[in-house]
């Protein structure tokens, strides 16, 4: 009878735990040099090998392999040696299994539970957010969306954090085929009013929902960024405004900003810096 050897599952048989687990000093000096150059735009053997605490001629050795690898590439006009292109492939192979609602989860547990509030996850459309997660408080009065419920992004805390990152020529595009609908007395229907909210947001980084889609609600979001800076869409905490009082914000803002700024990180995405952004007067009308 044939008989096969069964698959290795990611450790040798011989693998016993943390006594064996000791990293191999080559691949550990390999990946410390590769993080170096990832981080610089272009470094000398010596900036490298001051940098790694090496040897310029192990660093030397390190590199070559490397370049041998396409990991990392040299430029022999300047003599500096940068990122290669197999670098680019492999994360980008992370990047196709990332999983937004998962990775994001167990960061909206903590952030109900810092705020004791109901923590939600909304991904940007053409014209809308949609909501796609959520993590309910277990106060009696609470927010509820349900997945696939759909907020326009002027008069939600999501829409006006991802908006607040992007290029005033865009805003006015999005707004202008979705509209300015208004569905509370607090709803931003007016363009210079958004414009204005959408400065201050993007300067101290979190925005508020202050009863502006739903009467007797306040939410307080975040965006999230993909690989090249751009929103794709936001964490946010919604509650009752007798809970989600004015008071709080400046405590529940930073907490939804540094949630927001996690998601962003595990999913390999690269977050914009908080900044002024374009004043109302430069907005397309």
């Amino acid at each position: 009878m044939e008989t096969t050897e069964k698959r290795q599952r990611g450790r040798p048989r011989s693998f016993n735990g943390p006594a064996e687990a000791a990293s191999v000093q080559s691949l550990d000096r390999a990946l410390r040099i590769l993080a170096i150059v990832a981080d610089g735009s272009g470094l000398s053997l010596s900036e490298i090998a001051a940098s790694s605490g090496l040897p310029a001629s192990t660093a030397y050795r390190m590199l070559t392999t490397l370049e041998n690898h396409g990991m990392v590439e040299f430029d022999g006009t300047d003599q500096l040696w940068s990122i290669g292109v197999e670098t680019y492939r492999m994360g980008a192979a992370f990047l196709r299994r990332r999983k937004l609602v998962d990775r994001a989860r167990i960061v909206m547990q903590e952030l109900m539970e810092k705020t004791g509030e109901t923590a939600n996850l909304g991904v940007a459309e053409d014209d809308c957010v949609v909501f796609v997660s959520q993590v309910e408080t277990h106060q009696a009065i609470r927010a509820f969306f349900r997945p696939g419920t759909r907020s326009s992004f002027h008069a939600s805390g999501i829409g006006k954090a991802v908006l607040a990152h992007l290029e005033p020529e865009r805003v006015a595009t999005i707004l202008r085929r979705a509209g300015l609908e208004r569905f509370t007395e607090n709803t931003l229907s007016d363009i210079s009013a958004l414009a204005r909210d959408l400065v201050t947001i993007k300067l101290r980084g979190w925005s508020v929902d202050d009863e502006e889609r739903h009467p007797g609600m306040r939410c307080v979001a975040a965006a999230i960024f993909n690989e090249f800076g751009e929103p794709i869409g936001g964490v946010s905490v919604s509650g009752p405004t007798v809970r989600v009082t004015p008071e709080r914000l400046a405590e529940i803002g930073p907490l939804v900003r540094d949630a927001a700024a996690e998601v962003t990180r595990m999913i390999g995405g690269l977050p914009t810096p908080a900044g002024l952004g374009s004043e109302p007067s430069a907005w397309p009308r």
